[in-house]
């Protein structure tokens, strides 16, 4: 049995392909999905891929990968830049944590300069479109051995 990866998003990634194009490309959430779970299956992983406009679902979802000791790659949208309660439930995991953007955040405005998550994160990959995704799923897959 495949070791499971979740890969989860926040806020507004549901209107990727349509949401800023020119910030965050043209790739839907649905084709992003079908990439993670491509790469994770090439990578002897099987990704779970979540998105959601809810901090307490998002919470919720690290409290179940935490529990079940579940590597985590996050792209937690707005809440990187403000939620102490996903950073807090972020610094609860056990298994690799990898913290994606598919922009670069420290090239956009200020007010994006700053992660609450990144200081508890194993690594932070930023700046590559869809494929900080592929290369956060495949250092999951090097740190848990796969």
């Amino acid at each position: 049995m495949s070791a499971t990866v979740l890969v989860l998003n926040g806020p507004n990634l549901n209107r990727l392909g349509t949401r800023e194009p020119d910030v965050y490309g043209t790739t839907t959430f649905a084709d992003l999905a079908q990439l993670c779970s491509e790469v994770a299956a090439g990578c002897g992983l099987v990704a779970d891929v979540r998105q959601t406009n809810d901090e307490a679902e998002l919470i919720g979802w690290l409290h179940e990968a935490a529990d079940g000791g579940t590597s985590v790659v996050l792209n937690p949208a707005a809440f990187t830049h403000y939620s102490y309660a996903v950073r807090d439930a972020c610094a609860m995991l056990t298994a690799p944590l990898i913290e994606v953007h598919l922009s670069n955040p420290s090239a956009r405005e200020e007010f994006r300069h700053t992660s609450v998550v990144s200081a508890v994160a194993t690594g932070t990959i930023a700046g590559f479109g869809i494929d900080s995704y592929r290369m956060a799923i495949e250092q999951v897959a090097r740190l848990v051995g796969t």
